[in-house]
């Protein structure tokens, strides 16, 4: 059976919401759960101390907790934080940089390799492993026939019973960040001024085209999918290539999500992909297409 996760929360939510959803989540069906901000480092709501608390929290709840890092590090206080992070002394971390994946390496501490480790062949993934790397989330752009090519490649069959592979399968896709803050530039403010702005779109801000189509969503410094990629109707393809399966939080309905998709690993009649879902980069397809 498939394990499902609970990624970090990519938007900005006030703090009071931040607790109840974890709350939500500590009765979930959830098996893994991972804390922290990934996207900007003046998202202040909640610190590394706070975190600790959540992560305690769902540990007695049964929950196995990873600490999540940021994905773009731009100045000396965020690798502060940072090494923070990674000296926790309780919790694993998953990288989001490769600062993170060789602090990790020289404290010799096992970590999670997130989506924005730009893993792309088997050398690579090897090298993960070799420094340490327990758990592999795929980058979200990447296919289903991919995985397969790469996991049985000769430079893995040996190693594969050393880490477990995860897949992004629900929620917009992070695709890419800048050192720009496109919320702020949306309203005109220049990105030291930004007035922590996001807070007012906690789901992202939608950016549509001439005609009147979703095509992204800004999230700070963060560009996402405009549409919500969604594998639940996918996950019979995943078995013998995929452990873990994420579902990144949303404000509304991300645990009935949860219940549905352990519904659907175990065979059991559950509601499928949203009509406006697409899963076209799992099938080797442009992003945005809806493969039935």
């Amino acid at each position: 059976m498939l394990k499902v996760s609970v990624g970090p929360i990519l938007y900005f939510w006030p703090k009071e919401q931040v607790q109840r959803f974890y709350e939500q989540v500590a009765r979930s069906v959830a098996d893994i759960v991972y804390l922290g901000e990934t996207v900007c480092p003046k998202r202040r709501e909640l610190r590394l101390d706070d975190y600790l608390n959540q992560a305690h929290m769902l540990r007695e709840a049964g929950k196995e907790v990873v600490l999540s890092t940021m994905t773009l590090l731009e100045s000396p206080a965020d690798l502060r934080e940072l090494r923070r992070y990674c000296d926790n002394g309780d919790f694993v971390i998953e990288a989001n940089d490769m600062g993170a994946v060789g602090l990790l390496r020289e404290a010799g501490l096992p970590f999670v390799a997130g989506a924005a480790i730009n893993c792309y062949n088997p050398q690579a993934l090897r090298q993960l492993v070799q420094f340490g790397m327990q758990r592999w989330l795929m980058p979200v752009e990447l296919s289903r026939e991919w995985l397969s090519q790469v996991l049985g490649h000769p430079d893995i069959e040996d190693i594969r019973g050393s880490f477990e592979v995860e897949v992004f399968a629900f929620g917009h896709l992070p695709l890419a960040w800048s050192a720009r803050c496109f919320t702020a530039r949306s309203e005109n403010r220049a990105k030291d001024q930004c007035d922590l702005c996001c807070i007012k779109y906690p789901s992202g801000r939608p950016v549509y085209n001439q005609e009147g189509e979703r095509l992204f969503v800004l999230n700070g410094i963060q560009t996402q999918s405009g549409d919500r990629y969604n594998l639940i109707n996918d996950l019979p393809g995943m078995k013998g290539l995929v452990d873990v399966v994420r579902l990144s939080p949303e404000p509304e309905g991300t645990l009935d999500w949860l219940d549905r998709f352990r519904a659907a690993d175990r065979g059991e009649p559950a509601a499928g992909r949203g009509p406006e879902d697409v899963n076209g980069y799992w099938h080797k397809m442009a992003g945005i297409v809806q493969v039935s």
